[in-house]
């Protein structure tokens, strides 16, 4: 096991890491920038560099200055997180270049992964059902016109290197599929180095659902069942997250399971990973993209199972097998996750930033609050606008839903603006307690769709 894992990240999930350390008695070390000196991921590990001033390319996307903290503080390995350098294998590279190891997978498997175009024909050939689109990436405007009349209208215009819905446009109709490929190609080429898209039918008002697993460096690979990722913004930014989903049916939800797994298996992955599939009205599931890194959301997963995913990923990472297999995992009761952001709802989501000017968090039976911030913090307006994830676990959905709307009425932010208020109202929605979700959902919510 490893006696010493630097933590190149910030925030909440930098402090996940650092906890799911101590207890497993490694020692830490928090990188921070200039503007996270006082951030609390820098208090509670064991040691703390700093590695460049607030903006992320000079600091938290610095490969050199993070290898080098690495290496002059003797750390064994690093752990990523999310978000960063957690899915670029030249990082993965880098690591492996200075005997450390990277805690995520292989160099190759990302590579492969992390390209939508060759993830889908790599599902192809795998025989999991994939969206009608392209193949590879679209070479020309003239194949784009193509394969849009094969497949037909409506379709989606996505970055083949992207994630977190940029570089993507739903194209109605021939007369917009021109501006649309621009426009896409200068997001993704903005966002990821590289202005490869892809095409691919449009699945009218899915849901999202995302499977997560975990294999080991000896071929074992097991899923933890699925999270219901369907509640976004407009810019595809996942808000709530569910496990399992109520839209599933237990046949639906084992071949979902099953091809998850298959999918990791077809590109010899491991570590933690999430597959993602869109499934429509009818029942049929499709693959979207898959994450090869832990999740924001993973903390649902872990309330419904009682596996600690962040352990597993540095004990697989450390040459360990899995200690359960598929007929191990149990998934029990509900659990719901709602992302507490400094954002303004009434003003499209936009960001904001402050000093936090009293904080009051919710506890109670079934309750968890991963978050770095405390009275007195202050945002910096450099990085993303994620202040907490609020975690309730439930018997039943109900119970779970309950327990979350009094956690939010106790959840109390003082002095910015924050989207608790928003989450109260998804809450309360009829068609939120029924169960109808979909990618639609906030948009019908808030009189769009």
């Amino acid at each position: 096991m490893f006696k010493k894992v630097l933590i190149a990240n910030r925030g909440e999930i930098a402090l996940r890491i650092i906890r799911a350390c101590r207890e497993m008695k490694i020692s830490t070390v928090a990188v921070h920038s200039e503007a996270d000196a006082n951030s609390l991921h820098v208090r509670f590990a064991d040691e703390a560099v700093c590695i460049g001033p607030p903006p992320n390319r000079d600091s938290y996307l610095n490969m050199p200055n993070i290898i080098s903290a690495a290496v002059i503080t003797g750390s064994d390995a690093i752990h990523p997180g999310y978000g960063y350098f957690s899915e670029q294998p030249s990082f993965a590279e880098a690591c492996e270049a200075c005997n450390l190891t990277f805690i995520g997978p292989k160099p190759s498997a990302m590579e492969q992964m992390g390209d939508k175009a060759r993830a889908r024909e790599a599902m192809q050939k795998a025989g999991i059902p994939v969206i009608p689109g392209t193949k590879g990436s679209v070479e020309s405007e003239q194949e784009a016109f193509r394969v849009a009349h094969k497949i037909g209208y409506p379709l989606r215009v996505k970055a083949s290197a992207g994630g977190g819905g940029r570089g993507q446009r739903v194209v109605q109709n021939e007369e917009d599929l021109a501006s649309a490929l621009k426009v896409a190609q200068a997001e993704a080429e903005s966002a990821f180095g590289s202005p490869d898209i892809y095409i691919e039918k449009e699945i009218e008002d899915p849901r999202h659902i995302e499977v997560q697993i975990l294999a080991d460096k000896h071929g074992h690979i097991t899923h933890l069942g699925e999270r219901d990722c369907s509640i976004q913004t407009a810019r595809y930014q996942k808000m709530l997250e569910e496990a399992p989903s109520v839209g599933l049916t237990p046949s639906l939800r084992s071949k979902i399971g099953e091809s998850a797994v298959k999918a990791a298996k077809a590109v010899g992955y491991t570590n933690a990973g999430t597959v993602e599939f869109l499934v429509d009205k009818s029942g049929g599931f499709y693959f979207m993209e898959m994450n090869t890194r832990v999740q924001v959301e993973h903390p649902v997963t872990e309330a419904v199972t009682g596996v600690d995913i962040v352990k597993e990923q540095i004990r697989i990472a450390a040459g360990e097998k899995l200690t359960f297999a598929q007929k191990d995992i149990q998934i029990r009761g509900h659990a719901i996750e709602c992302r507490i952001t400094a954002e303004d709802p009434e003003n499209g989501f936009q960001p904001t930033a402050g000093r936090i000017d009293g904080l009051s968090l919710p506890g109670g039976f079934g309750a968890r609050v991963d978050t770095h911030i405390y009275s007195g913090y202050e945002i910096p307006p450099y990085y993303d606008s994620l202040l907490a994830k609020l975690i309730v676990w439930g018997q039943d959905r109900p119970e779970a839903i309950g327990r979350m709307s009094r956690c939010l009425n106790e959840f109390q932010i003082g002095g910015i603006k924050t989207n608790i208020e928003f989450h109260k109202k998804i809450m309360s929605n009829a068609y939120y307690r029924k169960g109808e979700v979909s990618l639609c959902f906030l948009r019908r919510m808030t009189g769009g769709c």
